[in-house]
């Protein structure tokens, strides 16, 4: 942050570290040892670990034994994909909006992927998995359906529960990615149905490179990483303790600020941008996480808003944060049948330090913003 203080509000991407967070990983790197040591060290760095599980269990509802940390949620997806594989697992159901690693670990699986289609507002089609389902071939293995709790792009909340019960009747298992959804929504594993489920650190105020996949009793995991018998012998190398405990303590503080709802403060921003300015607003039909405002302005192309911004102290996204700092068309957008808003399409997400003049900042900078480029471009000669 600047002296003139930048606004932040990208917190899908990243959010800022919390000082319980920062002060819990300088605790942790105090202490020293491996926790697989039996002296002294080794018993308090693996007690520094135990209480963060315990703390990150909290979050959704979980007992501690049920969590394996990982190097982040990419690992944690791919823990839960590769080990349904492994277990028989021939044709996986991934979500249309899914996050690119567990896209991507699914057609790299081995495995045949289908896409589960959603509708304009971002929503999973639960009539189309029903009558897939029903028609379930047993040589392709038990049903695997991937499903993300909230998007990180759009930040709409898929019907996770209803989806489940219908996979489980099937016989099948569900993953659901609650990387978005975890601290702004209350969340029970068990309630939702859910077999694994992958949490990460630096979306809740930790540090990054620290996750952890969530397993329930039907849940078969399949270790991926060889080696010592650490995590319970299903994710082998010595674990990352001080990032360990800066998630635990940012899962606990997250879970005590469920209530900052930023809802009215983005409502209010979202009516402004499409009165004075007719964007649409992405999702807007479908429950959202409360602090997401996906917008789409026809003619003012996404990588020159996310720049307009930068230079007006504002940090926002084009969508997702996972492609090499590129600025490309949303694959979010297209799978909700609407590709023409895709090039124009911006995410603006806040965070726990977010406040409600950061979004009134955002709403009459990008307004200023979008004025002078229309201006701009209504001034420019015809071809």
């Amino acid at each position: 942050m600047t002296a003139a203080r930048a606004i932040y509000l990208d917190w899908n991407a990243t959010a800022l570290v919390r000082p319980e967070a920062a002060q819990a990983v300088a605790q942790a790197l105090a202490v020293g040892g491996n926790p697989s040591s039996v002296h002294a060290a080794g018993r308090a760095a693996r007690g520094v670990m135990e209480r963060a599980r315990a703390q990150v269990a909290g979050l959704i509802a979980m007992p501690s034994g049920s969590i394996v940390f990982t190097s982040g949620a990419a690992e944690a997806n791919a823990l839960a994909i590769m080990s349904a594989v492994a277990h028989g697992a021939r044709r996986l159901i991934i979500g249309a909006t899914e996050h690119e690693t567990v896209v991507e670990t699914a057609k790299a699986s081995g495995a045949a992927v289908e896409t589960l289609p959603i509708d304009t507002s971002g929503v999973a089609d639960l009539d189309w998995l029903r009558d897939r389902l029903a028609r379930w071939d047993a040589a392709d293995g038990a049903p695997f359906l991937a499903l993300m709790l909230a998007n990180n792009e759009n930040g709409v909340i898929q019907p996770v529960a209803e989806a489940g019960a219908m996979v489980r009747a099937a016989g099948g298992l569900m993953h659901v990615d609650a990387v978005q959804a975890a601290g702004k929504l209350p969340i029970d594993m068990k309630a939702l149905g859910a077999d694994t489920l992958s949490l990460t650190a630096h979306k809740l105020g930790g540090p990054q490179g620290s996750g952890a996949l969530a397993f329930a009793s039907r849940a078969r995991l399949v270790r991926q990483l060889h080696g010592g018998g650490q995590e319970r012998s299903v994710r082998a190398g010595t674990e990352n303790v001080s990032g360990i405990a800066g998630f635990g303590a940012a899962a606990e503080a997250a879970l005590r600020d469920l209530d900052h709802d930023q809802s009215a403060w983005r409502d209010a921003a979202a009516e402004r941008l499409k009165q004075e300015a007719g964007v649409v607003v992405l999702g807007e039909g479908a429950p959202r996480l409360h602090q997401t405002l996906s917008l789409s302005a026809h003619g003012f192309p996404s990588d020159l808003q996310v720049m307009q911004m930068d230079l007006a102290g504002l940090m926002v996204s084009a969508g997702s944060a996972c492609s090499s700092g590129k600025v490309k068309a949303s694959r979010v957008v297209e799978a909700m049948g609407l590709p023409e808003l895709s090039p124009y399409a911006l995410r603006v997400s806040g965070g726990w330090a977010t406040t409600q003049a950061d979004w009134q900042a955002f709403t009459d900078a990008w307004l200023k913003a979008h004025a002078t480029h229309r201006a701009r471009h209504a001034a420019q000669p015809a071809a």
